[in-house]
């Protein structure tokens, strides 16, 4: 029976990439995590040591602890922070459970950007239509929850981007970009190891809509309507971007939930 305080792999990866995810922390130590440089989608290390640090960072929200094998490190800190009133659980198995369940996909370290100000921070062109929403979603659900978004001129995005060590995406040239006929979802989708059923789903739906090749999937067509309406109903990118999060949220859950559901007239009672 899973314990009141304790949450299983199946469990976890059915939060993950929705807005009711928790913070995924991991306090594996040094040695293991250099053993095994990977990291569940949406997670951020944290020393084990440093409650003070990390209760800041969580600034009241749930969490979720994993450690190498969910013994020790994570059930302690677990009970920590419960006791100081925070809603907290541990992963049932830890990272080696995380490893070896199916269908779990882990986020290599070293595709990580450097932050800048404790979170990774990228820059591309202002007035998004699609990849320049997806990907935000993308990164903000599966990668990095703080990560910031700069929109700028497209003649200044590189100037930009060395001058305050933004990372830029989008953009001809640079390497979170479009490859042959794959859009810059598809690039960070590869780089980050977040292939799976769901999200290559809704890859192609993004893909035809960003690349007009909406033979690719019927949806396209739709994403592509969508996604004018947004950049017409929004001056400001980051408002945009703010509604668009929403509907790459609902896309999703059609992708991964819904993708069989049809809907006709007249209703069919059940």
């Amino acid at each position: 029976m899973t314990a009141p305080n304790e949450i299983t792999v199946p469990q976890l990866l059915r939060l993950i990439g929705t807005p009711a995810c928790p913070a995924i922390v991991d306090i594996s130590i040094d040695a293991d995590f250099n053993a095994d440089p990977y990291l569940i989608p949406s997670s951020f290390r944290h020393a084990h040591t440093d409650l003070v640090g990390l209760k800041a960072r969580l600034a009241g929200r749930p969490c979720i602890v994993t450690c190498q094998r969910g013994f020790k490190l994570s059930q302690g800190l677990v009970a920590r922070l419960r006791a100081d009133g925070l809603r907290a659980t541990y992963l049932q198995g830890g990272m080696f459970a995380w490893r070896d369940a199916k269908d779990t996909y882990r986020i290599p370290a070293s595709a990580l950007p450097d932050p800048v100000d404790g979170a990774t921070l990228w820059v591309t062109r202002h007035r998004p239509k699609i990849d320049r929403i997806a990907c935000p979603w993308l990164i903000r659900r599966f990668v990095d929850p703080g990560a910031r978004f700069l929109f700028v001129s497209p003649s200044e995005v590189a100037g930009v981007a060395e001058r305050f060590g933004a990372t830029p995406f989008d953009v001809q040239g640079v390497h979170w970009s479009h490859r042959g006929p794959l859009c810059t979802f598809d690039t960070m989708l590869d780089e980050f190891n977040l292939r799976s059923e769901a999200l290559d789903r809704l890859s192609k739906v993004v893909r035809g809509a960003d690349t007009d090749c909406h033979d690719i999937a019927p949806e396209a067509a739709g994403l592509l309507a969508i996604s004018v309406g947004l950049s017409r109903q929004y001056k400001d990118d980051l408002e945009q971007l703010s509604a668009g999060m929403s509907f790459y949220d609902a896309l999703y859950r059609w992708a991964r939930d819904g993708f069989t559901e049809g809907h006709d007239w007249p209703a069919v009672a059940k």
